[in-house]
């Protein structure tokens, strides 16, 4: 046999089974059954379970479904979770109304994605249709449009229930209230007496408050504890508009 003729022979061949491979006895990967006698030469090409391995490592949240039928999470995990949260504010913090500011901080941001996450799956639930007609939802452009779709829509997709009410202040124009009689964030959570006065539904506050101020309607919201017979922990959430939204509400009743 020529010397061409053998490298040939003990160059590089491609078995479509298991990707390119050296046709050298040496360098050939051993059966089960024999030991390896020479350098092993690794495929170029990923192993199927090398690709999977590097899929699940790569995939992140916004690879997952926008749009799911149940969003439920235990309430007890909740409540735990939150009263870590507390805990862990309370050590940076040098007084309650500066922990409450920091409650609220951290329920301000998760209300600013949270208003545009549940528009996006109202849009979606909207538009499963054989029909091919967009169904695309309103968006509420009024105050009171917008106050009611928190009282409901939101509240519901956040707590799995309605705030009880909402309601306008007879003695100040600026001011709304929504009124929840039993808050679920606050459940399980009970505070030593020091800390009596500490309302941890300023992080609830902060939700609504940053529904609000990116929509828009510039606010400050504050949760206040309203105790009932049978309601003890019931929570007044103050909404306290800037003028200039009253301003824009009064030209568009024009």
């Amino acid at each position: 046999m020529s010397s061409v003729s053998k490298v040939i022979l003990q160059g590089t061949g491609y078995n479509p089974a298991i990707g390119p491979q050296s046709t050298d006895p040496k360098q050939q990967k051993p059966t089960p059954n024999q030991p390896a006698t020479g350098v092993q030469q690794s495929s170029p090409l990923p192993s199927p379970e090398m690709i999977k391995k590097q899929v699940n490592v790569t995939s992140h949240i916004y690879d997952r479904n926008l749009y799911r039928t149940k969003h439920e999470i235990s309430v007890s995990s909740l409540c735990f979770l939150f009263m870590q949260i507390i805990s862990m504010n309370l050590k940076n913090s040098k007084s309650l109304l500066e922990l409450e500011r920091k409650l609220n901080n951290l329920g301000y941001t998760v209300g600013l994605k949270y208003l545009e996450l549940s528009s996006l799956r109202v849009n979606f639930s909207n538009n499963i249709s054989s029909t091919g007609k967009s169904n695309l939802s309103k968006r509420n452009i009024r105050l009171l449009e917008s106050l009611q779709f928190i009282v409901s829509s939101i509240w519901t997709s956040l707590f799995d229930k309605q705030a009880d009410s909402l309601e306008k202040s007879s003695e100040h124009e600026n001011q709304y209230m929504i009124i929840d009689n039993n808050p679920v964030m606050t459940k399980y959570i009970g505070l030593p007496k020091e800390y009596e006065n500490l309302n941890c539904e300023s992080f609830v506050a902060g939700i609504i408050e940053g529904m609000l101020d990116i929509s828009y309607y510039k606010c400050e919201v504050s949760a206040h504890t309203v105790p009932r017979d049978t309601f003890p922990n019931r929570t007044v959430y103050l909404i306290k508009l800037d003028d200039s939204v009253l301003a824009r509400e009064a030209r568009l009743d024009v």
